[in-house]
C-alpha cells in the first residue's frame, strides 16, 4: 500500500512538472506573440498614413521632408539581390567542401568555429571592412557592388551553417546507394544530395535575406547615398536604401518630427519589402519540398 501511495506521489510530481514546464513554453510563446504584434500594429498605426500611390513611385523633395522614397526602394531590391547572388553560392559551394569532401579534422573544426565566430561580429565590422577592402583597396568606390559584396559576406556564415545542416540532414544511404552504382562524387552531390537539401538551405537563406534588406551600418559605409534622386545606371552607382534613409530621416535630417510620419511609412514598407522577398523565398522552399524525393 505504501509502495503505490509513493509511485503514485511520484506521478503527480511529474505531472506537476510537465505542467509547470509546458505552461512556461505557452507562456513564452505568447509573450513573443504579443510583442511581435504589438510592434507590428504601432509601426501601421503610425505609417499606414504616410502610404500612398505616389509615396511609393515618387522620389523624395523639398529636402526629404516631402514626395515619396522610390528610389530607396529600388536600391534596397538591387542590394538585397545583390547580396543574395554574392552570398548564397559561396555559401552552399562552402558548406558542400566542408561537408562533402573536407576531411573532418583539426583543420576543419577550427574553419567551423571561425564561420560560427563571423555569424556574431557586429555588422558596422563587416561595413569597415567593405570600405577599406571594397571601396578603397579594390577601387569600387560607394556602389552598389561593393554594397552587394560586403552584405553577401555578412550573410555568408548564417548561409553555411543552415546549408551544413540541410546536407546533414539528408540519410547516408543515399550517397552510399549513388556511390554503388558507379556514379562519381560530384554527380552524387549534384544530382542526389543538394536537391533533397535545397528545401532546408532556402530555410536559412531566408534570415540572411531578412538581415541584408535590414542592415544600415554596412551599407552606410559601401553604398547608401544620403539623397538621390536618380535611379542606379550600373553596379558602380551609389543609391538610397531603406535602413539608411530611416536613420537619415530619424537623426539627420532637417526637420526630424515634420517627417515622422514619412519614418513610420519608410518602415512599414520596409518590413513590407522583407516579407515579400522571404514570400518569394518561402513559396520556392514549398514547391521544393513537394517535389522532394524521400
Amino acid at each position: 500500500m505504501n509502495g503505490k501511495a509513493l509511485r503514485s506521489n511520484t506521478m503527480r510530481w511529474r505531472y506537476f512538472k510537465q505542467y509547470v514546464f509546458f505552461t512556461l513554453v505557452r507562456g513564452s510563446a505568447a509573450l513573443i506573440t504579443l510583442a511581435l504584434g504589438g510592434l507590428i500594429f504601432y509601426i501601421v498605426y503610425h505609417g499606414i498614413s504616410a502610404i500612398s500611390w505616389e509615396f511609393i513611385t515618387q522620389p523624395p523633395t523639398h529636402a526629404m521632408t516631402k514626395g515619396g522614397i522610390m528610389p530607396a526602394i529600388i536600391g534596397t531590391i538591387y542590394l538585397t539581390f545583390g547580396a543574395i547572388a554574392v552570398g548564397l553560392p559561396l555559401g552552399i559551394a562552402s558548406a558542400i567542401y566542408l561537408t562533402e569532401y573536407a576531411k573532418q579534422g583539426r583543420i576543419v573544426r577550427f574553419l567551423k568555429v571561425g564561420i560560427n565566430c563571423l555569424a556574431g561580429v557586429p555588422s558596422v565590422v563587416f561595413g569597415l571592412f567593405g570600405l577599406g577592402f571594397f571601396v578603397i583597396f579594390l577601387g569600387f568606390g560607394s556602389s552598389i557592388l561593393a554594397g552587394s559584396l560586403t552584405l553577401g559576406f555578412l550573410i555568408l556564415p548564417t548561409i553555411i551553417g543552415a546549408s551544413e545542416e540541410a546536407l546533414k540532414a539528408v540519410p547516408q544511404t543515399f550517397r552510399e546507394a549513388s556511390l554503388s552504382l558507379g556514379v562519381s562524387k560530384w554527380q552524387t552531390t549534384y544530382r542526389i544530395v543538394l536537391p533533397n537539401a535545397l528545401p532546408g538551405i532556402l530555410t536559412g537563406s531566408i534570415l540572411g535575406i531578412g538581415r541584408a534588406a535590414g542592415e544600415t551600418a554596412p551599407i552606410m559605409f559601401t553604398a547608401a547615398a544620403y539623397f538621390t534622386a536618380k535611379l542606379p545606371g550600373s553596379v558602380f552607382d551609389e543609391v538610397m536604401a531603406l535602413p539608411y534613409h530611416i536613420y537619415v530621416l530619424a537623426t539627420a535630417g532637417t526637420n526630424i518630427e515634420a517627417t515622422r510620419p514619412i519614418q513610420f511609412g519608410t518602415v512599414l514598407v520596409l518590413v513590407a519589402v522583407v516579407l515579400g522577398i522571404d514570400l518569394i523565398a518561402i513559396v520556392i522552399r514549398g514547391y521544393m519540398r513537394r517535389n522532394k524525393r524521400w
